[in-house]
């Protein structure tokens, strides 16, 4: 198989220096997806320099925002006209359903297209009451500079949209390293920002892995901004490196994130039956590969008995397959590694007490196709309790764990009992109760009644260890700006500080 050129700096699309190449696994059977360029150091260099004269040198930075906002326009454009091939590009490279595919590329449009909205409809500045007719006062936005893009591999094309439109529509230059397991997409959507007439330097991309080629980003004086999506401990290193160079750092460091449900959103058989559906939703799309999955399961103990059994029986029934076969309901992990890391998970879970209600091991050969895939069976975990691993660590599987609570305060310490902070859900028919719950939650996002949904106009991010800054929403576009105050004095005179 020959490899793709995947190294895109100054306009060029460029193998690595090196010459080096990286496999890229189809999840689902395990073979060779596709060869890529694997950059290093020395490529992650030459991207941050064709960056670094864009930005200081060319014409994007200055470009009027009616222009700018234009070509996200373009780019969410193209968007949709390659709609079907880039979800069939997610879902091989990824494992997820191709109609999960499909809704990642509409979301990713509508970033773009948000961005492209908020501003072309910002004014020219802050006008400050200064106190005086005889000064003008004004704070104006202006790009931070080169930025440095780092995402991780279970949503590569929507985390790149959430760093790359924001990125743009301030009028910065960009180097993204997608994760080496699933960069295709993101190599797709660089293509689409060319096409759309981005000049050459704005948008670079260097495939590789986060050493050396991530750390090296992190780490280079002529970056000035660094935003990692990714695991805590790789996130805090980089995070750390950055900081060491003064640089503005933006790290979403995922989630342990509880699903609380109350009897009362039960009492009615349609209650019981959307509880438990949103209950699998939250655990299981994605294989549970998901930064925001409701992996924490906390239910009321009068119901306990009843939803788990439930939910066993229903997460027992759930399709497993390559994601773009008709009626496959969850694809394969990611790769070998996190296939090794869900199935320790289990065991360390079984050993420290748990209950195993369904799942727990690979699928039988059997059961699902191809047999060859990185596949797990959706799993419900109960009697979990918060010294197990299990509830304290992000697992990222098909892992459900069930704590259980019997007061509003016990509930709402159980949710909040983690180091993380990303997102949480409540369950209740009792509005006022729902409500009084969200607002205690120490959670970026909190649904009610609800689980997943995410607005491109609404702040994305959290608490804690979950990160620092927020992505999407006004917020997400002043991450990629920096504010200054220009006083101007109408009518300038002497001072006399000084007598002399």
């Amino acid at each position: 198989m020959s490899s793709i050129e995947t190294i895109h700096v100054d306009g060029v699309w460029l193998a690595a220096a090196s010459g080096a190449t990286r496999e890229v696994l189809d999840p689902a059977d395990a073979t060779t997806l596709q060869l890529v360029s694997e950059g290093g150091a020395e490529d992650a260099d030459a991207a941050v320099a064709a960056a670094r004269r864009a930005f200081d040198e060319g014409d994007w930075p200055r470009t009027a925002v009616a222009e700018r906002s234009a070509l996200l326009r373009r780019v969410a454009g193209l968007l949709q006209r390659d709609r079907e091939e880039i979800a069939l590009i997610e879902s091989r490279d990824t494992g997820k359903t191709l109609e999960e595919g499909r809704v990642d590329v509409d979301d990713v449009t509508n970033a773009f297209r948000y961005f492209a909205d908020v501003v072309m409809n910002e004014s020219g500045g802050r006008v400050v009451d200064a106190g005086s007719p005889d000064v003008h006062s004004v704070v104006v936005h202006e790009p931070v500079g080169v930025c440095a893009l780092i995402t991780p591999w279970n949503y590569p094309l929507l985390q790149a949209s959430w760093k790359i439109a924001p990125a743009l529509a301030a009028g910065n230059t960009f180097v993204i390293k997608p994760s080496e397991v699933t960069p295709l997409s993101t190599v797709h959507l660089v293509k689409l920002l060319v096409e759309a007439g981005l000049p050459a330097g704005v948008a670079n991309i260097v495939t590789g892995a986060g050493l050396p080629v991530g750390q090296r980003l992190a780490e280079h004086p002529d970056v000035d901004l660094f935003s990692f999506t990714g695991g805590l401990v790789s996130g805090t290193k980089a995070g750390a490196a950055a900081v060491s160079g003064a640089k503005k750092i933006a790290l979403e460091l995922g989630g342990k994130n509880p699903n609380v449900v109350f009897a009362d959103a039960c009492a009615t058989e349609e209650g019981f039956d959307t509880a438990v559906d949103q209950a699998l939703n939250a655990a299981f799309i994605h294989s549970g590969q998901v930064c925001s999955a409701g992996a924490r399961l906390i239910i009321e103990e009068s119901v306990r008995d009843r939803f788990v059994s439930e939910l066993a029986r229903r997460a027992e029934k759930i399709k497993l397959g390559r994601g773009t076969e008709d009626g496959v309901e969850c694809g394969p992990l990611v790769s070998q590694q996190q296939l090794d890391k869900v199935e320790a998970y289990v065991a360390s879970a079984l050993a420290e007490g748990a209950q195993l209600r369904c799942g727990g091991a690979r699928p039988k050969p059997s059961d699902v196709r191809p047999a060859t895939g990185y596949f797990y069976a959706p799993t419900v975990l109960d009697g979990c309790h918060r010294e197990m691993k299990v509830i304290r660590e992000e697992t990222f599987g098909p892992i459900l764990t069930v704590e259980t609570f019997t007061t509003e305060d016990e509930a709402v310490a159980l949710a909040n009992d983690t180091e993380y902070g990303l997102a949480g859900a409540v369950f209740s028919a009792d509005t006022a109760r729902a409500r009084r719950v969200a607002a205690r939650l120490r959670h970026g996002t909190v649904w009610i009644n609800d689980y997943h949904p995410y607005l491109p106009q609404a702040e994305w991010g959290g608490f804690g260890k979950s990160g620092i800054g927020r992505e999407l929403g006004p917020t997400g576009l002043d991450e990629y700006r920096e504010s200054k105050h220009i006083y101007e004095n109408l009518r300038p005179e002497p001072v006399r500080w000084f007598a002399g």
